[in-house]
């Protein structure tokens, strides 16, 4: 793909009192039953404090209790459709990937900060990369220490959202075994079977841990068992995952997680479509994973609407934004941990941000019409420019 030749990034934004003066622009999520907002009314008064314009649309808070004269009273403006801010805005915040009837709205040079997930969309990256927007993915923003600061909270309430709702499709109302995760006194309580031990996989299981079930959690990493064996509790049994491990124990659990990351990449897959017929007839399998294409054969996205489907008797959940559907706790948990971000893009400028962040810089994953993360183009075969090649 020929790239797009664009401006220089950091003339586009006028200066003001020694540092510069951006629109911010916060559309409501239109992703099926998406209900979080990139920004609550505090967060948008700090970035007004700071000299920035704030364009919130028309009711792009009510889904996580957010009115629109709150973010009024917090100095920010509220635009009346999408269009007008989208329009406006020189740098988009948002919670999920634009959908494909906001690629029409991305402009050159605009900067869009919020979850992508490129790896597990081909088309989704063609559209971005033609539109010849900076896209920044709160997915791969990365510290030095190998953090991802922006996953974090969201895969706190996914690892925890994991257990709750697969807890509920194992009745058998939802065609699931009809089993009680806790169990009671003289029945046992069922097995909980974790793939991945990242944060998704950890929530996971304490949650399941303190239902008093079995609890077993496989990782790659005998150094990351190590750790989680200090800090999760006794019930919960670590082992290295292996492919004889992995079918061993998905033999007779009840609930399987997949809770597998790479960072930009798309998921491994663990579990294939074969392996189901060892798998106890109504057993439920949550892939928080499936935003990056997940790590069962047989996954593919679901929504809130209609969350689960069956393949060869084995209950599959497949919401790829498990945290829209609690959006009080995962708004708030959000933004504190992305606002810090959003005020670097702004107050320094986008291109000066990326270049003195080196966590902001690996989050860039598309830039000026080029691939600017490895694992995104590897995904799809297409070529790679380092990120520090289209802000130069």
């Amino acid at each position: 793909m020929n790239p797009i030749i664009m401006p220089q990034l950091s003339g586009v934004y006028k200066t003001y009192q020694g540092s510069v003066i951006v629109k911010i622009g916060i559309p409501k999520e239109i992703k099926s039953n998406e209900n979080r907002v990139a920004l609550v009314p505090s967060g948008a008064a700090v970035l007004a404090a700071d000299g920035h314009t704030v364009i919130v649309e028309t009711g792009a808070g009510l889904g996580s209790g957010f009115s629109d004269a709150e973010y009024q009273a917090a100095g920010a403006q509220i635009a009346g459709d999408a269009e007008a801010v989208w329009a406006a805005g020189e740098l988009i915040v948002k919670v999920k990937e634009p959908v494909e009837p906001e690629w029409k709205r991305i402009r050159p040079v605009q900067t869009i900060f919020t979850y992508f997930h490129f790896a597990a969309s081909e088309k989704l990256t063609r559209a971005h990369l033609a539109s010849g927007a900076f896209c920044i993915a709160y997915e791969t923003v990365e510290l030095p220490t190998r953090e991802l600061p922006l996953l974090t909270p969201m895969s706190e309430v996914a690892g925890r959202m994991a257990v709750q709702e697969g807890a509920k499709y194992l009745e058998k109302i939802y065609g699931g075994r009809g089993v009680l995760l806790a169990g009671v006194p003289g029945v046992a309580p069922g097995k909980v079977v974790i793939l991945g031990g990242g944060t998704v996989g950890v929530n996971a299981a304490k949650i399941a841990a303190g239902m008093g079930t079995q609890v077993i959690l496989l990782d790659v990493s005998v150094q990351r068992l190590r750790h989680l064996g200090d800090i999760l509790p006794a019930n919960v049994q670590l082992l290295i995952s292996n492919r004889h491990n992995v079918l061993r124990h998905i033999a007779n659990a009840d609930l399987v997680i997949g809770a597998v990351l790479i960072p930009g990449a798309a998921a491994p897959r663990l579990i294939l479509r074969e392996d189901l017929k060892v798998m106890r007839p109504g057993a439920v399998i949550v892939d928080v994973a499936v935003d990056q294409g997940g790590c069962v054969e047989t996954i593919h996205p679901t929504t809130h609407d209609n969350p689960v489907f069956v393949v060869d008797g084995i209950v599959h959940y497949g919401v790829a934004n498990m945290p829209g559907g609690v959006p009080l706790t995962s708004t708030l948990a959000l933004t504190n941990a992305t606002l810090s971000y959003v005020q670097q893009l702004a107050n320094r400028g986008i291109a000066a941000a990326l270049r003195e962040s080196p966590a902001l810089l690996n989050g860039l994953n598309i830039g000026a019409g080029k691939v600017t993360h490895r694992k995104v183009a590897e995904a799809f075969g297409l070529d790679y420019s380092p990120a520090e090649s289209v802000i130069d």
